[in-house]
């Protein structure tokens, strides 16, 4: 994948092809997590069906860097208190001597075969289905937030034979393993990169992302780790998109902005929710403009959230809109696993959608629309969002020839033909259902 020549909002496959990235994804679909030592597994298999059933093409592929996860230091999101464990880790458990968690401790000289195995067959299993793989190399909101992390951190001194303290001067929260301070560290992290990249090089279905919510102490670690997987891919067979998520502080510390993003060298972001000149990625998502591939994620926006309105607002301000998904529960999540069916559901219509659509011509454009979602291919080819459904004026000056209409509803993904309008001007059209509306006005083949 590289980003598309003609329109830079979107990947392009090895045909040029235009790529709308959508999908689900949730926290133990690499690493298996949750109560018991080893924690149950997770159903891959499963997990790629129901991905299949939404017609959901991306998802992105979690990594935990600790052992033990503390779901209870997360109320807004679990009823449950449970110090749930995390394997397998890249790195094999061999001793000689007893990590804090009680298990024997990491040799950081060792790779685990079985993780990598896991990972590449992960990333086969979905390219068959063609599903693409956000490869999450590194995970910092885990240090940042949870109670009693970095004791469960292969890189804690009591926790590896090498005795590798990967806090070292720091102030006991491991944060300094997410920066460039400790040499040893970043050897043993670039060594575990290569091994990745070593891994899925070959796999066409690759995107990477260098570290879910690190703080913006890690600026500086996530740019050399763009560069870095950059020089080593550029002797390999594939060349992959990077990409870099919002930086999420709290505590205390700076938070950081999309700015950081857009500036970075990545081909791909996933912003906070704020945006200048009165957008928000939640409620009014600015448009892309093709500086980056923009991957807006409920993780970042809200954590657990997202609606219909915030997926069909994305798609026609020319995001690729991502759902953290609850799943069945065994994580995080109090609601039912099906009250965010509405979600998932979006998600597909607008993947569908997406690919009847010439998606390389289109591009965002308020003015052509009154209510300002509009991507189209002014005198070709318009797709409408009307949130609260009724009218909506579209611009229809470019294209004076008789023009095709047709009506989708975006929470069943039903469609309707409408009656043929003519363009030369602006023209009014309404929906011929109650409730929010999609219009598809494009000319006649």
């Amino acid at each position: 994948m590289r980003v598309h020549s003609q329109n830079r909002n979107y990947f392009a496959d090895a045909r040029g092809r235009p790529v709308y990235l959508t999908g689900a994804h949730t926290w133990n679909n690499l690493s298996d997590v949750g109560p018991g030592d080893p924690p149950a597994a997770f159903d891959f298999a499963q997990y790629l069906d129901f991905l299949e059933r939404h017609h959901h093409n991306f998802i992105r592929l979690w990594r935990w860097e600790t052992t033990r996860w503390d779901a209870g230091a997360t109320p807004e999101y679990t009823t449950g208190k449970d110090v749930f464990a995390v394997a397998p880790h890249p790195w094999k458990r061999t001793g000689p001597g007893t990590a804090l968690d009680g298990g024997p401790k990491f040799d950081l000289d060792q790779f685990d075969p079985a993780y990598f195995e896991r990972l590449r067959q992960r990333v086969r299993a979905a390219q068959a289905r063609g599903i693409y793989v956000g490869i999450m190399l590194f995970e910092g909101w885990a240090l940042q937030h949870l109670r009693g992390a970095w004791p469960a951190h292969p890189f804690h001194p009591s926790n590896n034979i090498q005795g590798l303290d990967g806090d070292a001067g720091g102030d006991g929260r491991g944060l300094l393993t997410h920066t460039l301070k400790v040499p040893a560290v970043t050897r043993r992290q670039e060594a575990y990169v290569r091994q990745v990249i070593g891994t899925v090089n070959e796999l066409d279905n690759v995107l990477y992302e260098i570290s879910n919510e690190c703080g913006t102490y890690a600026l500086e670690w996530q740019y050399h780790f763009i560069r870095f997987i950059r020089a080593c891919e550029q002797s390999q067979a594939q060349q992959h998109p990077i990409g870099i998520t919002f930086l999420y502080s709290r505590d205390g510390q700076q938070r950081g902005t999309n700015a950081q993003l857009f500036d970075s060298p990545a081909d791909w972001i996933s912003p906070n929710p704020d945006a200048p000149g009165g957008y928000n990625y939640r409620t009014n998502p600015p448009p892309a403009d093709g500086r980056k591939v923009i991957l807006s994620d409920t993780d970042h926006l809200w954590g657990i959230g997202g609606n219909p309105d915030w997926v069909w607002k994305s798609f026609l301000r020319g995001h690729n809109p991502l759902f953290m998904d609850p799943y069945d529960n065994r994580v995080l999540g109090k609601a039912s696993a099906d009250s965010w069916d509405p979600v998932r559901e979006s998600l597909g219509h607008t993947r569908r959608l997406a690919a009847r659509l010439d998606l390389a011509a289109l591009t965002p454009h308020e003015t052509l629309a009154s209510t300002r979602f509009c991507l189209a291919d002014a005198g070709r080819e318009y797709v409408a969002y009307l949130p609260e459904g009724g009218e909506v004026e579209l611009d229809l000056s470019a294209a004076p020839a008789s023009l095709t209409v047709e009506w989708i509803e975006p929470l069943t993904g039903e469609s309707r033909v409408g009656e043929a309008v003519v363009g030369g001007s602006a023209r009014r059209l309404r929906a011929p259902f109650t409730g929010p509306a999609v219009v598809w006005v494009r000319g006649q083949a």
